[in-house]
């Protein structure tokens, strides 16, 4: 039998607490200025101090958590001027990743963004603030993979790691009911092969409600 020495399990241990809080930060279940401590986060996961750490480094270097000088972390509390910068950031790359995945866009790719559309409805129905930005975001990284353009990718979900405790915030502005129109634009857009159609689809899909913050 093979057995797991401690620095193979260290890394094991980082990477599993680091993509559990960067989903659930991503997906606004913590608000803005939510604190975190090491020794929560090792407790909780059952680890030592060391993964517990570097798990918050990563997402501190990624912009997910702001550390103090005294090792606290905090999810950020978003300026005025950083909403409007991340809005803008996000404007640029998904149209840009929407357009490249336009010629990929087979009808499967359609069915599958329809059935995640109805699933959106049902957590707006039942108001359940993660269930949407988390659905929400599976439609859009869905969409972005056909554009087979890996390190962009990888680019908006760092904004929308940075954003995803704004986002929770929003929702409860939004008092939504319904399915978000740029969603019915850009599966039509997709139908219909329209490029200038889609860019402004999601364009628009992804500034107007961050707007409200800033407005």
């Amino acid at each position: 039998m093979l057995m797991t020495s401690r620095s193979e399990a260290v890394p094991a241990a980082h990477d599993r607490v680091y993509r559990t809080l960067r989903g659930r930060i991503m997906h606004g279940e913590l608000a803005p200025g939510a604190a975190l401590t090491l020794r929560g986060i090792a407790k909780e996961f059952d680890v030592s101090m060391t993964p517990a750490r570097e798990a918050v480094r990563r997402l501190a270097a990624e912009g997910a958590l702001t550390l103090s000088p005294s090792g606290r972390a905090t999810t950020p509390v978003l300026s005025r001027e950083r909403i409007e910068e991340l809005a803008a950031l996000r404007a640029l790359i998904e149209t840009e990743l929407a357009s490249r995945a336009l010629p990929r866009a087979h009808i499967a790719l359609i069915d599958r963004l329809q059935t995640i559309n109805a699933a959106i409805a049902e957590r707006i129905a039942h108001h359940d603030a993660v269930g949407y930005i988390s659905t929400n975001l599976e439609f859009h990284r869905t969409l972005y993979l056909r554009a087979q353009a890996p390190a962009m990718l990888a680019m908006a979900e760092t904004v929308w790691l940075q954003l995803g405790p704004t986002m929770r915030k929003l929702y409860g502005r939004l008092n939504r009911s319904d399915l978000p129109a740029g969603h019915r634009q850009i599966v039509a857009a997709l139908r219909a092969g329209d490029e200038p159609g889609l860019r402004l689809a999601v364009r628009t899909d992804v500034t107007q409600g961050l707007r409200m913050l800033v407005g």
